[in-house]
């Protein structure tokens, strides 16, 4: 299957871990330019995730990834949590 499963599981984690850092960014309190940097960071450091990963299962299968926890982790999250 993959070569390294160990790399995916942890760059898996990583792009969650910023994921849920920004949904709670979207529902937090800051306002204005920090905000706006603090989630645009989050999302450079997702695309890093995102091209260690695609070294691994190739760029289509990378993208899929992100988009799925995107929505899993985001968009289906519990309003609040």
């Amino acid at each position: 299957m993959y070569s390294n499963m160990s790399d995916i599981a942890r760059l898996r984690c990583q792009i969650i871990q910023e994921m849920e850092a920004m949904r709670q960014a979207f529902d937090g309190f800051a306002a204005g330019s920090a905000r706006h940097d603090f989630i645009r960071a989050r999302m450079q450091k997702i695309n890093d995730h995102q091209e260690r990963l695609a070294e691994h299962i190739g760029e289509n299968d990378a993208a899929t990834t992100v988009c799925e926890l995107y929505i899993s982790t985001v968009e289906n999250a519990p309003l609040g949590s």
